[in-house]
């Protein structure tokens, strides 16, 4: 099944190229992270979104209220229960943004050479003179010749939907300052962004906490994006302020890296959040143009070999308002997937974008595709020599489990677990075949009821590249009997087979436990 994986370093036959792409079960080993908002929302867009591939709903709380975002989330609950497909919940987070207020939400015109002041006076009302801000210390902050950029959700790069401004003197509280180019700013939201400068505001706002303890607790969000991540601190903050919210405490936090600050402190930020995303819209900003794949790589690469989960943002801009990629955003996409992404996130492309279905879809085909070229060879004897000797005793396990699949061209692993830990370290060395984790739920008690867990872990899964969640019957433990196990591989089995990923005298490799030891067998299936 899997000896036609190329490696980009082999000749690629042209006629290859030409060679229409296969469907199959699994879309893409790499997930891909959706936004919903006005034109994702109804339960057909929501449908349509999670059947072309996306597993991940993200509910970005920078605009719309709780009541808004929990009317999508009841959609979202009823296209999974049609669609049958599994999808987890992110939380996005404001966090330390800037903002412009618009309240009229008529359109401003800025002028080329003309100036405009930025007051926090957010009694104002917006012009192409003044522009009201969330910030009362901005002022503080920067000093003449400092650069902000000013545009609608993030900035695309478009001269003509976002300002380039430079300062040219403060005057109090309120910063004047030089349009450097015209555009046109529409809609209620415009995000302010000044270039390399620390922004006094917290990390986890006020507004943020209101959100997560009431949607976020009510709902059992699977992750939590850290908005303007500066410090490992930030993350530890977060993780105690979950902790105390009970149901959330199993929540995992991914970082979000979009500023230089974030950048300098990335090792140790890395060291304490479940994940990292790539935020390449501010970043771009922050930093030079050419300096941006690099930290995209570097990041990357730590990701990996810390084998904690990457979503790169950013890549089909131009797909908010048409129906292809351009070439660059399709090679874009498909160098993420090279570079060693786990997901790739849509913010505009699906938020407020004609075509949400066609871009999941899209993006989904440019993953599958990369990942034929994939150099799992390469990748997987550079992760065991930065894992070094001697490894421990799960990640041994999953290196051997993911060798074996490849040495036999094993059709699926199949993974027992409990926490999810196994699977995602069996993910870590990016086998060429789907991993199946089986989530065998555990029942545990607060003194006051019983309850299984499992869920949150079978769903946080769909944020790794490659692992596709199943759960199992909570009567078969993790951890029991050979012929408990039997019974539960054999329904793993059927699920493969059913969904077309195992056919009949495909290999197998299966990694479970029998009592105290870790198993890695290879089972070839009759007919």
């Amino acid at each position: 099944m899997h000896s036609n994986h190329l490696l980009l370093e082999e000749p690629i036959r042209m006629a290859s190229i030409l060679e229409p792409s296969k469907p199959s079960f699994f879309r893409a080993m790499t997930k891909i992270v959706g936004t919903l908002g006005p034109r994702s929302r109804p339960v057909d867009v929501i449908s349509g979104c999670l059947k072309a591939g996306m597993s991940v709903a993200r509910f970005d709380f920078s605009w719309g209220d709780s009541e808004y975002h929990q009317e999508t989330l009841e959609n979202l609950k009823i296209a999974v229960k049609t669609t049958k497909k599994l999808c987890a919940v992110m939380l996005d987070t404001v966090g330390a943004e800037m903002q412009v207020v618009n309240k009229s939400e008529k359109a401003i015109s800025l002028q080329q050479d003309d100036v405009v002041v930025l007051t926090p006076d957010e009694g104002q009302e917006a012009s192409s003179q003044i522009l009201p801000i969330n910030f009362a210390g901005l002022a503080k902050a920067v000093k003449t010749g400092d650069t902000i950029f000013v545009g609608q959700y993030l900035f695309t790069g478009s001269e003509t939907t976002s300002v380039w401004l430079e300062v040219d003197q403060i005057e109090g509280v309120d910063v004047v300052c030089k349009i450097k180019n015209s555009a046109t700013l529409a809609g209620a939201l415009f995000t302010l962004h000044a270039s390399q400068i620390h922004i006094d505001l917290p990390t986890l706002t006020d507004k943020d906490k209101e959100n997560i303890s009431t949607w976020g607790v009510r709902n059992k969000i699977d992750f939590l994006s850290l908005s303007y991540t500066r410090h490992a601190k930030d993350v530890r903050e977060a993780r105690e302020f979950l902790s105390k919210l009970g149901d959330l405490s199993q929540t995992q936090i991914f970082a979000k890296i979009e500023n230089v600050e974030g950048l300098n402190h990335f090792d140790e930020i890395l060291q304490e959040a479940d994940g990292i995303i790539l935020s390449r819209g501010n970043l771009g900003i922050d930093l030079p143009p050419e300096k941006v794949f690099l930290f995209q790589k570097a990041a990357l690469y730590k990701c990996n070999m810390a084998g904690k989960p990457a979503v790169v943002t950013r890549v089909v801009d131009s797909m908010t308002d048409n129906l292809r990629p351009t070439r660059a955003e399709a090679t874009d996409v498909a160098n993420a997937v090279l570079d060693g992404s786990d997901a790739i996130l849509l913010g505009a492309e699906t938020l407020r974008g004609l075509y949400p279905v066609e871009t999941i879809s899209i993006v989904g085909k440019i993953c599958a595709e990369a990942e034929k070229v994939f150099n799992q060879d390469l990748y997987f004897k550079k992760t065991v020599k930065y894992v070094g000797e001697p490894m421990t005793h799960l990640e041994s396990i999953a290196s051997s489990a993911v060798r074996a699949a490849i040495k036999v061209k094993a059709s699926v692993i199949i993974c027992f677990t409990s926490s999810g830990r196994a699977a995602r370290l069996i993910a870590k060395y990016r086998p060429t075949m789907p991993v199946i984790s089986v989530v065998i739920p555990r029942l545990k008690t607060n003194q006051l009821r019983w309850s299984f867990s499992g869920a949150f872990e079978a769903r946080q899964s769909l944020i790794v590249r490659g692992l596709f969640p199943m759960l199992a019957d909570p009567r078969h433990p993790a951890e029991s009997t050979s012929a408990t196990n039997e019974s539960v591989l054999k329904v793993a089995l059927d699920h493969g087979k059913t969904s077309g990923v195992i056919k009949s005298h495909d290999r197998v490799v299966v990694c479970q436990k029998v009592g105290d030891a870790s198993v890695v067998k290879i089972i070839e299936l009759e007919d």
